[in-house]
């Protein structure tokens, strides 16, 4: 077979279109047609990508006489790197361009779908070591909702959380609430907030404390449950109005 049929063949079996591999390896449709037809070569770049895509080798793909795939004819076969433990998958469904799920796990290998999980993974919702998504889930992760042990979002929850609202052992927003918490509104062991604190050691214009506090407007150490009114009162007299959502979510706790 030539160099076009096999790419035919591999690219049927693994049931992908030529628009999908196409997208895969960043080439126009036009590209793989002629690659297929054998009225054009792909690029050495292009051969290894194809090779990895297909789990063959490049002497299966070039020389005519050799007919398996790993480019042997049944001889010794070459010993499996860890770059070559991997798992992809991609439905042929897809939406705005992307695929509605993709999955592709191994080292160096990202995933990109409206579901999307691997390594590195980019889509609506995103798992993986690295994640950015509207909902993102993973050891570093960035979206609209994150969670994981390094979160970045609107909404963020990890070990350590950056965003708007930011829950976690370390954590900074305008509304956090964790171990160390910092933000304009603060709940924690150690809660720093600009204008209400509450926690363990709580410092803020508002600060209700358990052990300590330091309050540059009122402040309780230790607080009751009366408390929580008087500050909550207080509020509405420092906080200014763009943040007046923040201020009406915390004080359906506190009221």
């Amino acid at each position: 077979m030539t160099t076009g049929n096999k790419l035919s063949k591999l690219r049927k079996e693994a049931g992908y279109t030529q628009e999908q591999v196409a997208e895969m390896l960043n080439v126009s449709r036009q590209s793989i047609s002629k690659w297929e037809s054998d009225t054009a070569y792909p690029e050495t770049e292009k051969l290894i990508e194809l090779g990895k895509l297909y789990g063959c080798s490049m002497d299966y793909l070039l020389k005519d006489e050799i007919e398996e795939k790993d480019g042997t004819n049944g001889s010794l076969r070459p010993s499996l790197s860890i770059k070559d433990l991997h798992f992809e998958w991609k439905s042929k469904k897809s939406i705005a361009g992307l695929p509605l799920c993709h999955i592709n796990v191994g080292l160096g290998r990202s995933a990109k779908g409206v579901v999307a999980i691997g390594l590195a993974a980019r889509g609506i919702l995103a798992l993986g070591l690295f994640s950015l998504g509207i909902i993102s889930f993973g050891v570093f992760s960035l979206g609209l909702l994150a969670i994981g042990a390094f979160a970045l979002g609107g909404f963020a929850a990890g070990a350590i959380a950056l965003g708007i609202m930011a829950f976690g052992g370390v954590c900074v927003g305008i509304i956090a609430a964790g171990g160390v918490a910092v933000g304009a509104f603060c709940a924690g062991g150690v809660a720093v907030g600009k204008y209400l604190a509450v926690g363990d050691y709580a410092f803020g214009d508002v600060a209700l404390g358990i052990t300590k506090m330091v309050a540059r407007e009122i402040g309780f150490a230790p607080f009751h449950g009366e408390h929580l009114e008087k500050a909550a009162a207080y509020l509405d007299k420092i906080v200014p109005w763009y943040l007046g959502w923040a201020k009406e979510i915390v004080k359906l706790f506190m009221c």
